[in-house]
């Protein structure tokens, strides 16, 4: 008994947990990342002010008892909209993350498990796609949609899709012609059935690190097309918008974007470390 309970610790959700832990800096990330859920979550209980409630005589307050990080051109407390903007910038990164990894699970599965000339088409495909600068795309789809919260999530996922289903793609070709898959063939399963239950489950990990990896780098490209103005609109918070409206203040209230920033720092940061974590742990050559 003792031996089949340490092979099945050796293996699974266990497994990856104890070899996660094991990485400090990973650790730091999840309680990061933990933290910025929670925050998003109860914005409206523990942020001191509404988003939008604003006070003339205190426009651009710095730093001070009634308001902690100090206040923009409107009187509306920093603090406050930064809390409220983890929302909107969690909400659209991860969003965006999980429409770009559908599609890329779609496409890669696809071009992986059939190979031949539906691979070739479909990569082809691709790489015509890719021949585009990523964030020129973004821009370009953005200003096509026009801004808001729907068509930020549809420009990103859209411009990052292909690289997950390159990765997906690259994981199949490697498990398409393993015994388990034989044998669903030998018993007549349907090729949807196949790629569902025995394909894409042994060849998501290195899907999952990279999904992981990537809600840093959507909520960077939220950041960026709020900022340029095709993404959240006023008064509606977000990290990037308020980095918008306040550089034309940077020079004598550095607050109004130096916190904007911080915070998207924390959360890029925070996702790439779990990220990196996440690619160790589930790697299997790794040994206990």
């Amino acid at each position: 008994m003792s031996k089949k309970r340490d092979r099945k610790s050796n293996t699974g959700i266990g497994a990856v947990w104890h070899r996660l832990k094991k990485n400090k800096l990973a650790v730091v990330g999840l309680i990061i990342v933990i933290a910025l859920l929670l925050t998003s979550v109860l914005a409206p209980w523990i942020a001191p002010y509404s988003y939008d409630e604003q006070d003339a005589s205190s426009s651009l307050v710095g730093p001070c008892k009634e308001h902690l990080l100090g206040t923009d051109k409107l009187g509306r407390d920093i603090l406050s909209r930064l809390i409220y903007g983890s929302q909107q910038s969690l909400k659209i990164g991860l969003l965006a993350v999980a429409m770009a990894a559908c599609i890329g699970i779609i496409i890669g599965s696809i071009a992986g498990f059939y190979g031949g000339i539906v691979d070739n088409i479909l990569m082809r495909i691709l790489d015509v796609y890719q021949c585009i600068p990523m964030m020129l795309m973004c821009i370009a789809l953005a200003a096509a949609l026009g801004a808001g919260v729907i068509n930020t999530i549809i420009a990103i996922g859209v411009c990052t899709a292909p690289g997950y289903a390159r990765l997906l793609r690259a994981t199949i070709l490697t498990v398409r012609d393993k015994e388990y898959v034989e044998a669903a063939r030998a018993v007549n399963a349907s090729d949807f059935s196949i790629i569902m239950t025995q394909v894409v489950p042994n060849a998501i990990s290195p899907l999952i690190v990279e999904i992981t990896m990537s809600i840093g780098g959507a909520i960077l490209f939220v950041a960026m097309l709020s900022f340029l103005g095709l993404g959240i609109q006023p008064p509606t918070p977000e990290w990037g918008a308020m980095l918008s409206e306040g550089r034309s203040y940077m020079r004598e209230h550095s607050s109004l974007v130096l916190f904007p920033g911080i915070c998207i720092m924390i959360s890029v940061l925070a996702f790439n470390l779990l990220g990196d974590g996440l690619r160790d742990a589930l790697d299997p050559r790794l040994k206990n």
